[in-house]
């Protein structure tokens, strides 16, 4: 007695093809929407140029033993508001507690995670070596408050400091 199951369609050299593209076109279909989303939601590295940041290293180290023999103390106090607007305020003195003076700071609220929210800050100074600055519609959450301070155009003071803001 035969026991050949009619209707049944025997696997063909052609099927197996078939569900072989069927298989990896999903896969590499997937793994393109997946490299798409990456892409744009990454805001890429912390530096352009790797190798010209390398260059720069060694100046870098001497401009941070330079302002480490000065001994100048800066403190910066931010505060958001209710509105979601931020206060900066920096204070720069020198190791004996005078007013530095003739110096102009510039300021940037960075993301740690994300370049693309970085927000420049411009300090402007109220005199005795006090330099206020505000921000509009800042989120709350995880910044870097990174100030630059200079004096005839040569930067005499850069510092980063981590800070949460509610």
């Amino acid at each position: 007695m035969n026991s050949a199951v009619v209707g049944a369609r025997p696997i063909t050299g052609r099927f197996v093809l078939i569900c072989l593209i069927l298989f990896f076109g999903m896969i590499i279909a997937v793994n393109v929407i997946m490299m798409k989303f990456a892409l744009e939601t990454l805001p890429g590295v912390e530096v352009d140029s790797p190798y010209a940041a390398s260059l720069a290293y060694g100046n870098e180290i001497a401009a941070a033993r330079g302002q480490s023999s000065r001994g100048w103390k800066v403190s910066a106090h931010v505060e958001r508001d209710a509105a979601g607007d931020a206060t900066v305020r920096v204070q720069a003195q020198d190791r004996n507690g005078n007013p530095i003076t003739g110096l102009s700071f510039t300021g940037r609220l960075e993301r740690p995670a994300d370049r693309r929210a970085d927000r420049s800050v411009e300090l402007v100074d109220m005199g005795d070596a006090i330099y206020r600055g505000k921000v509009t519609e800042l989120a709350p959450g995880l910044w870097d408050l990174v100030l630059d301070g200079e004096a005839g155009g040569e930067r005499m003071f850069l510092s980063k400091n981590r800070l949460v803001l509610k």
